[in-house]
């Protein structure tokens, strides 16, 4: 499997990365030391996890999955040969069990969370810490746009750059980069970097899928020219762009056995019948749904490294083997044909 350095950053990170975040919640033990086993067998060497984690977020199991990551690489002893991420998150009034619902993305914060992260982790390093979402106002999360109606307090960047900075010269991380951001957040990370003589951001987790091309407005050419690479999450929107909730409605899966308000975004009218479209597509010219979904963001280069989970080595298999699926041109048009008609309704 190719592997490729992070932004900026000399991290060497192989293009597919998995995705830990049903540790806990849908996956055993056992299982997610399975799936690490078989990861790493395949070459993914890029593991992503977070302090909020398993989803959808509990008090009783927050931290999990973190936990289960650390004790398989006490039980591996192959440390050294993964590149571990986790995210610290940012203020949520929805998780008071998070240093009791006061957790933001200053000093105190980050420095609280990257030392539990560590204990959970059985690490003394994070290779890439991240920050899960912005402490400002941002649309994020299935809000399509800025509203200054919900501005609210929130931490400087400058004082996040700089507590990072700290992380960084400490040891404590090797690289840091953001999540769920957008083009003027990108930019403020770079500029505090600059004003500060700091490290600067290495990399963006953002949603991006077939029903959520939104990166590609604005985001690509920032990253691009400022060499922070995309880490692409949700590529198969939660499971509706496998086609297994068009076919089957009561499908058992992440929008069926957690409640519709935890991943709005993917349960709208215009999601369904984009997926529809997609999987006929896929159809059409011999590929599942899922091999469609996935080998569409393995193909673009502005992604990095595009984020997988599964809750079975079956799945797992499949989305690693969809790296070798090729888009023809006239997949490819059509794919760009459906966006034109349907345009991001998973954004």
């Amino acid at each position: 499997m190719k592997k490729i350095l992070l932004g900026n950053s000399q991290l060497s990170v192989s293009t597919i990365c998995l995705g830990t975040m049903t540790f806990g919640e849908q996956n055993t033990e056992a299982e997610a030391h399975d799936q690490l086993d078989y990861a790493l067998e395949r070459g993914i060497n890029f593991i992503d996890t977070a302090e909020m984690y398993p989803v959808m977020p509990r008090a009783a199991t927050q931290g999990k999955t973190e936990q289960y990551i650390g004790s398989w690489i006490k039980k591996s002893g192959k440390r050294s040969e993964i590149v571990l991420a986790t995210k610290v998150a940012g203020p949520s009034r929805g998780m008071g069990w998070i240093r009791d619902g006061e957790n933001d993305l200053n000093e105190k914060n980050i420095r609280a969370a990257i030392e539990t992260s560590l204990q959970r982790l059985q690490t003394d390093y994070i290779d890439l810490y991240q920050l899960h979402w912005p402490s400002r106002n941002a649309p994020i999360f299935g809000q399509k746009q800025f509203d200054p109606a919900l501005e609210r307090p929130c931490t400087d960047i400058a004082e996040t750059v700089a507590v990072l900075n700290a992380l960084v010269e400490e040891g404590k991380i090797r690289a840091f980069g953001v999540s769920n951001e957008t083009s003027w957040g990108v930019s403020e990370f770079i500029k505090q970097a600059e004003l500060q003589g700091a490290a600067r951001i290495a990399s963006i987790q953002n949603a991006y899928s077939l029903v959520n091309r939104s990166f590609e407005q604005g985001l690509d050419e920032t990253c691009f020219r400022e060499n922070v690479g995309l880490l692409a999450y949700s590529p198969l929107a939660f499971g509706q762009l496998t086609a297994k909730y068009t076919d089957d409605a009561k499908a058992h899966g992440r929008l069926t056995i957690f409640p519709p308000t935890w991943s709005p975004r993917y349960m709208r009218a215009s999601v369904f019948e984009a997926s529809k479209a997609y999987a006929v597509l896929a159809r059409e010219h011999g590929l599942t749904p899922a091999q469609l979904a996935l080998a569409w963001c393995y193909s673009r280069s502005f992604v990095a490294s595009t984020i997988i989970g599964a809750t079975n080595l079956v799945q797992l298999k499949e989305n690693i083997d969809a790296l070798d699926v090729q888009l023809s041109d006239e997949v490819i048009q059509g794919v760009n044909g459906i966006h034109e008609k349907l345009n991001n309704p998973g954004q």
